[in-house]
């Protein structure tokens, strides 16, 4: 392919060792820009480094003031920092992260830099220098490597080897500090801990450099020194890992997983850099990886990048806690989805009295903050009680529940565990239905009974006509009844978001144990209280946490929304069938012929469907992040429900005994 070598000559001569810092990295981000062209064609930008290699090929004095003015690059920034610790981030702050990837995507950056990480982000800043690079023939490639080698300080290495080694250096000590951390070393398994793998990396790394620039040179003794670093590598990884076994028992800290993570992404540079050490060829080892940290630069600036690293260890910390708390909630035989229906039934007997309270708050004409902030004292009071009397609220459950779902696809191996797994969905749907059904069921009948009891005893009213007719208007489906179910059911999962943090920092800061010993507090409650109230605690945090969050967010999140002049209202389908049989009741038998009334009941399964399949949706979405299961995975589960749907849907609906599974042949169909 031929290209346009217009300005070739003057932007090789540009290369000078002589001009200013600034002026000679200006030089290199132009003869690169020249490279990239207008970026509509890798082949021609490959093409362009071929006529490089040419020119530089054809006049001896240029290429050897290319030599000198790398020697000049080499001793004004440090290369090693940026193989060895390019594209990794400094900590785990989100906000100070955004802030700085914003600043790289927003701010212009200055080539008057002795960072070399700096330099090379603004030198290779896209995804076609990825490209490019990946698409150099061997002999430019060769050709390229002959004309840039230099000797190394050290006998018998090229810098480019030199730049290697220290880079190996480097980034296992990085490794070793981070193994060796009381973080992690209170959380490794005890016998990773006890085989010292993270001592040993050092002096590992060391035999390797050794042989290197050992003289006379002995290939079999640098593959040796080679193979036994990668063996320490693996041993590295393998005792970080083991951490994750532990995070149950002790809580999982962000600092920690973060800490983990960037262990594996070491020691994977490693072999990126011992790869590029050892190949046979060279040239196009150390364009591979180039490449490599091309693109790292890139996913280092990216805010999508960003945001997916914290929700995944937002996911570690909070799916693996609701887990264990959320399988409680899937019925699995007919005795149990009657059980369900029962606490159902309570919980939504409890609602009905949390209705009429709600209807008593507004009638106190409060400010917006301090009605919103009492009506979710009474959801809060309301959730609490339902929860210490057994009962339960249908729409709490999803939540809990996915993080539980998605641990089941660690069963998922062969077809046997994807039938378990679709059991499992099965399950959860069913039970979904039964607290759905057992909640609104009773909801009705305690508001009437109460409103009943109420104008009985005291000739009182709780909803007159005009606020009767007000409450359908708000309710019926012609209105944004979809859109504030949905956005409820955000709220119920940020209850369980806060649900699985509060009980992940209660095990972190060991709170149960300190409640059971602390001197103080044995003193004040004594022994026995102290430890009771410890076991209760530790039982219930997560409940307590979930039930009290929620309230709070029902009643305080739209009053804080209305402050900003956002309209945003709470849509529960358990209340809405209670605020819509309160209306009713209010009109009288004339209601019933009203198609504001029937609106308003059409409106209450949209607004429970749009509940539980949000805040289902969201949990699990946040569950496979912690589990990291494939797209592979979730195309065989999609597969094998559709199936079950086709063959038997009403196991999603009735309890076992009324349903047949399906085949298990046809699951892949």
């Amino acid at each position: 392919m031929s290209v346009d070598d217009t300005g070739i000559g003057a932007l090789l001569d540009a290369l000078d060792a002589r001009a200013s810092l600034a002026q000679r990295h200006l030089a290199l981000l132009a003869l690169l820009d020249w490279v990239r062209g207008d970026r509509s064609s890798v082949a021609a930008a490959a093409a362009r480094v071929r006529l490089v290699v040419a020119r530089l090929q054809a006049n001896p004095a240029r290429a050897e003031q290319l030599r000198a003015y790398l020697a000049t690059l080499g001793d004004t920034v440090d290369a090693t920092v940026l193989l060895a610790d390019f594209g990794f981030a400094p900590r785990t702050a989100f906000f100070s992260e955004l802030l700085q990837r914003l600043r790289l995507k927003l701010l212009p950056a200055t080539p008057e830099t002795a960072d070399a990480a700096e330099l090379f982000a603004q030198a290779l800043p896209d995804a076609f220098d990825t490209q490019w690079l990946a698409t150099l023939d061997p002999a430019t490639l060769a050709a390229l490597g002959a004309l840039l080698t230099r000797d190394a300080p050290l006998p018998g290495l090229t810098h480019w080897q030199h730049l290697l080694l220290e880079a190996l250096n480097y980034c296992g000590s990085q490794i070793l500090a981070a193994g060796l951390s009381a973080e992690m070393r209170l959380r490794m398994d005890a016998a990773a801990r006890e085989s010292r793998p993270f001592h040993a990396l050092a002096s590992d790394v060391q035999a390797l450099r050794e042989a290197c620039i050992a003289r006379p040179r002995d290939p079999g003794a640098i593959d040796e020194a080679a193979q036994r670093l990668r063996l320490r590598l693996d041993a590295c990884r393998r005792a970080a890992l083991s951490v994750y076994d532990h995070l149950e028992a002790h809580g999982i800290s962000v600092g920690l997983v973060f800490l983990v993570r960037q262990v594996r992404a070491r020691v994977l540079r490693m072999r990126e850099l011992l790869d590029a050490l050892l190949a046979a060829d060279r040239p196009a080892e150390a364009a591979r990886l180039l490449g490599r940290l091309a693109q790292v630069g890139q996913e280092r600036r990216s805010l999508r990048a960003l945001f997916a690293a914290n929700s995944s260890l937002l996911a570690a910390r909070v799916a693996e806690r609701n887990a264990e708390t959320g399988s409680h909630y899937i019925t699995r035989t007919a005795a149990e989805y009657r059980h369900m229906l029962a606490k159902a039934a309570g919980g939504g007997a409890v609602l009905g009295l949390t209705t009429l309270l709600k209807f008593a708050v507004l009638a106190l004409g409060l400010s917006a903050f301090w009605s919103g902030f009492w009506a979710g004292m009474n959801y809060a009071a309301s959730f609490v009680l339902i929860y210490l009397l057994g009962f339960t609220v249908a729409t709490k459950q999803p939540a809990m529940t996915a993080p539980a779902m998605v641990a089941r696809l660690r069963e998922v191996q062969d077809d046997a565990g994807i039938e378990r797994f679709v059991d499992e969905v099965a399950h959860l749907v069913r039970s979904q239905v039964a607290a759905i059904i057992g909640n609104v069921l009773a909801v009705a009948p305690a508001v009437l009974l109460l409103m009943g009891l109420l104008q009985w005893a005291h000739g009182l009213a709780p909803l007159d006509e005009p606020h009767a007719r007000e409450v359908l208007d708000h309710l019926t489906l012609l209105g944004p009844t979809a859109l504030f179910a949905a956005f409820t059911g955000l709220l119920l999962f940020a209850s369980s978001v806060i649900a699985g943090w509060v009980e992940n920092a209660f095990v972190l800061a060991r709170i149960e144990s300190a409640l059971r010993y602390n001197p103080r507090i044995t003193r004040v409650l004594g022994v026995g209280r102290a430890s009771a109230l410890a076991a209760f605690l530790g039982r219930h945090v997560s409940g307590l946490a979930a039930n009290v969050s929620l309230g709070l967010l029902l009643g305080l999140v739209p009053a804080f929304a209305a402050f900003f002049g956002v309209g945003l209202e709470v849509r529960h389908v358990t209340l809405s069938m209670g605020q819509v049989t309160a209306a009713a009741m209010a009109l009288g038998l004339e209601a019933l012929t009203s198609p504001a009334l029937w609106w308003c009941v059409i409106a209450v399964p949209v607004t429970g469907l749009l509940n539980v399949t949000v805040s289902f949706w969201c949990a699990f979405r946040l569950a496979l992040a912690a589990q990291g299961v494939g797209s592979v995975e979730r195309d065989r589960i999609r597969a094998a429900i559709r199936a079950r749907l086709r063959h038997a849907p009403r196991s999603f609906l009735l309890p076992p005994g009324t349903a047949t599974p399906a085949p298990a042949a046809d699951r892949g169909n």
